[in-house]
């Protein structure tokens, strides 16, 4: 499939080197910044450019992979017939393409991206689309990339991306508050990782439920003192800990 990409940052890099993977051509790259949009296109073995007017208008595809606030912005100076367009927000309406083209949709990498990272990661797609035959195009396109691709309408990809903060923007910022706390008490964070790593591993074959362990859930208040106490010097790691320890203890285990 020939292919324009509209953006340059982590999922336009991401999402290009993919499709390059999977044997689609990717004949443009589009960045405000004209250095960006070559760097990437020299990456991916594309032409660039950075003004409107000189997007190709002969693409099958067509893809808006910039910043949501842009995106909600309306700052896509783009009008196209009836190619095929799409954004990769979890947390955009479908409807905001609906001005440039008649057939429109959602290719949602499902997945925390970084440019920078190597090897590629899998990569979960929601997908959505203004007619049966847009879906039907982006779920063939994600098929050649993923093996987890799934239909998912503005309101369940809205639920999803709440679900992606709380369980991977959430839990990472207790990493950060916990690697500053080594950092200030001389402790090895990478010790942490093993303990992380089977973590993360249990959830492919039981449910979050079924791992949780803990002080909180055992009622060891006398530990879970002796943890506060340690915490009076880290006033936003201890009000999480507090946080989540009398929400765990309140908690229904066994239902």
């Amino acid at each position: 499939m020939q292919i324009v990409i509209i953006g340059t940052g982590n999922t336009a890099t991401v999402l290009g080197k993919k499709l390059n993977a999977a044997g689609h051509t990717i004949v443009q790259v589009y960045g405000r910044n004209s250095e960006a949009a070559a760097a990437l296109a020299d990456i991916l073995s594309a032409g660039s450019c950075s003004s409107w007017n000189a997007i190709t208008q002969d693409a099958a595809l067509y893809i808006i992979a910039i910043a949501d606030q842009a995106l909600l912005a309306g700052e896509i100076h783009l009008q196209l017939k009836d190619q095929l367009v799409v954004h990769t927000a979890g947390a955009a309406s479908i409807e905001v393409l609906k001005t440039i083209s008649s057939c429109y949709g959602v290719l949602y990498p499902y997945q925390t991206i970084r440019k920078e990272i190597e090897p590629l990661p899998d990569i979960p797609f929601l997908v959505d689309g203004n007619s049966d035959a847009a879906k039907e195009k982006l779920v063939a396109l994600a098929k050649t990339m993923s093996q987890k691709v799934s239909i998912a309408d503005d309101a369940e990809r809205m639920k999803y991306h709440l679900c992606a903060v709380m369980a991977n923007n959430f839990s990472n910022y207790l990493y950060v508050l916990t690697n500053e706390y080594c950092k200030k008490n001389d402790l090895n964070f990478s010790n942490l990782l093993p303990l992380i790593d089977e973590t993360t591993s249990r959830l492919h074959h039981f449910s979050p439920r079924m791992v949780q362990t803990g002080p909180a859930i055992r009622k060891d208040l006398a530990t879970i003192q002796q943890h506060l106490d340690l915490l009076q010097n880290d006033p936003a790691l201890k009000k999480m800990y507090h946080f989540f320890t009398e929400q765990m203890i309140e908690f229904d285990w066994d239902s």
